[in-house]
Formats: C-alpha cells, structure tokens, sequence
C-alpha cells in the first residue's frame, strides 16, 4: 500500500514511524519547514494518567509503557518520572476513572512539594505522570520516519489523491492529522469535524528552587485553571484556560496573548514562587470543543484524528493509527 500522512506534527509523525516500520510505502507532508513545529511545537509537554473517563485512563496507560519503549530505542529517557498533581473541583472525577482503570493514585501531596504559596484541595496525585522530552521525540521521530517527509503544503485531499502546489500524488488511503488544519482538508471528502479555534500561550517563569517538582494541573474555585510543569533547569511553564472571549480567533493573535500574559503574570505574583518576569513565551492554536477526547472520522480512503492534548497518546495513537490505514477501519471516538 502507498499511505499518505498529512501533517509532520507528533500525531502524524507517529503514525508515519508505525507505518515504515510495518514496511508500508509512506508518504508525509508537512505545510512548514520543520517536523512537530506547530501544535507540537516546544520542548516538553505534561503526561498524566489522571483523565475524567476510564477509557482515557487506559489509553494513556498504555501510553506510558509505549514510552519506555520509545525511550529504549532513542537510547535516552523520553519522560521524566516527576508525577502529576490535579487540584480542585474535577480531582475526585479523575480519581474514579482512574480507580476504575486500576491506574495508582493517592490524595497524600506533601507541603512544600510544589513553588505555591498553597493548594486548594482536593488534590490528586498521579505518582505514573510526568513531563515529557518533546526535543528527544522529535529526534527519535525524525531518524524513524527518514525521508519520506515532504515539505509541501496540501491543498486538497480526494478520495486517491493528495494535491499541493508542486504536484498530485496517488495514495491508496490518506491519514489526515494536521491539527488546526484537519477540518477544512477533511471537509470536501465528507468528514466533519469542530471548526472553533483559539489562541493559546504558555509562558515561562524563573524557578528559584530547583529540585524535583511535579507537573500541576491547577483548577482550584476562584482562580484561573493552569497547567504547569518544569520545562528546564530553574524554568518552570505555566498555561491557562481563560474565557473565549479573551482569546477567540476573531481576537486575533496579538490581544489574545497580551491578555493570557496578563492573566498568567497576575495568577504567578498571587500564587506561586516564581520570578514573575517572563522568560519565555511558546504560541499554538488550541481547539476548545475537543476537551481531551479524540475524534476519528473515515470516508472512504481517508481517515482523519482531531483533538487536543495528544502529545502523551503518542506512541499508542500512532500505532492505532497506522492499523486503522492499513486495515480500512475506523477506531472509535475516546473521551
């Protein structure tokens, strides 16, 4: 079979490694100059078990035994063991699904485990969780799929045919997972999927105590929900959830980030430890109907994935993905 995977981002890029690594005929295309640069874009992202829905619980949990795997063949760590933390009203959510998956979890944080002032319980413990090496990912991604990435941009998808501005190409199924992307290719072959779109940004902070620390997932009644993680030595990330009124597309992408700064700038000075002066700032476009399901729709030959946060389903999406492609299937939805 000749598979074409549209879209170079992590999704994508591991699908195409499952697929070359069957010993299928595999072509990417990518609309820019690099691999996993938009939504993948950065260099870690959080991995949890902690999900509202047992299913989600599972996958991820399959997730993170795939990921010593990749880390295996990258012959370096690709996740970093330190944890996750979920505090406030969602907390006893996650911690059902999660005993209903058979996933360890707790409600013990000891103080002082977090750069906060305090923490609004309940609180979570996800002792499976942690952060992920996104650079290492990329590079072990990379070296898997080879050459077989084309940096031209798609511009429409038949039942057959891949187009872009430099030619046509046959294809007996098409894998379209090109995150912001994917509902406006997928649409002229009959899938429909979430068209909303806003801006998003994380910003990073000074880390003054640099010892072990747990991602933290931050959805404490009466403040902005965050998520956080170490992204480095002394440098600790922060990104919030804020109302679409703040950061709908029509917004633009300059107001939206000035007013996430500023809710994330107030949030660090009110609660946590950190330096509150801006490191460093990391942009993506985020689709907020999503939540963390995963969506997958087939017509024909082409098979389409949509959702957010799937960073840490990589290596078991990919492999889901690559199955489905090469059997016709459509894998049902999740979450």
């Amino acid at each position: 079979m000749r598979i074409a995977v549209v879209g170079a981002g992590v999704v994508g890029m591991s699908t195409a490694a499952a697929l070359v690594a069957a010993g299928e005929d595999v072509l990417v295309f990518e609309s820019s100059d690099v691999v996993m640069g938009e939504r993948s874009a950065g260099s870690s992202r959080i991995f949890r078990l902690a999900h509202t829905d047992p299913e989600l619980v599972r996958y991820a949990s399959r997730a993170r035994t795939a990921f010593d795997g990749w880390s295996t063949r990258a012959g370096t760590p690709l996740l970093d063991p330190c944890g996750c933390v979920v505090s406030g009203t969602d907390a006893p959510d996650r911690a059902r699904a999660m005993a209903s998956a058979g996933a360890p979890h707790s409600f013990d944080l000891a103080d002082g485990t977090l750069p906060t002032r305090s923490v609004e319980g309940p609180v979570l413990v996800d002792p499976s969780g942690g952060v992920l090496d996104v650079d290492g990912v990329r590079r072990l991604l990379s070296a898997e799929v080879g050459t077989v990435v084309h940096h031209e941009r798609v511009t429409s998808i038949d039942e057959g045919t891949v187009s872009t501005p430099d030619g046509i190409y046959a294809a007996d199924t098409v894998v379209v997972a090109a995150g912001a992307d994917t509902p406006a290719l997928a649409l002229p072959v009959g899938i429909e999927l979430p068209q909303a779109l806003e801006h998003h940004v994380r910003f990073t902070f000074a880390l003054p105590d640099d010892g072990p620390v747990p991602a933290w997932i931050d959805a404490s009644p009466g403040r902005v929900s965050t998520y956080q993680h170490r992204t480095g030595p002394g440098r600790w990330s922060v990104g919030a959830t804020l109302p679409s009124s703040l950061v709908s597309w029509e917004n633009g992408q300059e107001a939206a980030s000035v007013a996430s700064e500023r809710a994330v700038v107030e949030y660090a000075t009110e609660h946590l430890t950190v330096d509150p002066a801006v490191l460093d700032r990391l942009y993506c476009t985020h689709a907020p109907d999503t939540g963390d399901g995963i969506l997958f729709r087939r017509s024909g030959p082409v098979l389409a994935v949509y959702g957010e946060n799937l960073m840490k389903f990589a290596p078991v999406l990919g492999e889901t993905l690559a199955a489905a492609a090469r059997d016709g299937s459509t894998p049902p939805d999740l979450g």
